[in-house]
């Protein structure tokens, strides 16, 4: 499963390092028990240190998009992993290898959309629909045609339909996607223009 957001991961690493530490020092090592047990110490805060997955909009300067902003695009992304991650768990019980990969392809371009809010959480109310609608429309439909698909007589028909709503989806997807693009953009369009009038006048004579 994709760590989308971080996890308590590095606690758990961080507590197993630490136990097999002990005895190491211990038995192996021939240091006093006490000693092992200060050193297992360190070593267990330091891999709780180094391994902290790393949080949500975090190197972003705060201040120069406000707390608002922040708190916004956080929230929609905090209500939107789950489900991505339905997707790439509905995608591995499809036996139907095109749609499990069209599946997976909905939940990278979910992935795709969480980096882009990330990096400029201002950018979250254009995919606001996105985030709260369609993806979790998305893994209703495919746990649905995972569920049909694991009957022992599926309807064709209800596949059909399923299999044209996934790819109706995956437009919205590419869609709200490439909007973000879009916009980082900018006015790059009036901005070229701008050049080719100004190489004109300049160099055009």
């Amino acid at each position: 499963m994709r760590n989308w957001l971080g996890n308590d991961g590095n606690w758990i690493v961080a507590g197993l390092v630490a136990a097999i530490t002990v005895p190491l020092l211990s038995f192996v090592a021939g240091m006093p028990f006490w000693i092992a047990a200060i050193i297992a110490l360190l070593v267990f805060a330091g891999l709780v240190i180094l391994l902290a997955p790393r949080r949500l909009f975090e190197g972003i300067d705060i201040k120069s998009i406000g707390n608002g902003r922040i708190a916004f695009a956080r929230d929609l992304l905090e209500a939107a992993v789950p489900f991505a991650e339905r997707l790439e768990t509905a995608a591995d019980t499809i036996s139907d290898r095109k749609m499990a990969a069209a599946v997976r392809h909905l939940a990278e371009i979910a992935a795709d959309v969480f980096r882009k809010v990330e990096a400029k959480p201002e950018s979250a109310n254009a995919v606001r629909r996105f985030l709260s609608y369609y993806l979790p429309r998305a893994a209703e439909v495919a746990e649905g045609f995972a569920v049909i698909e694991a009957k022992r007589v599926p309807d064709p028909k209800q596949l059909e339909e399923v299999r044209t709503v996934l790819v109706k989806l995956e437009e919205a997807f590419v869609h709200y996607a490439d909007s973000l693009v879009d916009e980082a953009l900018g006015t790059l369009d009036t901005d070229l223009r701008l050049i080719q009038a100004s190489l004109k006048e300049d160099i055009g004579r």
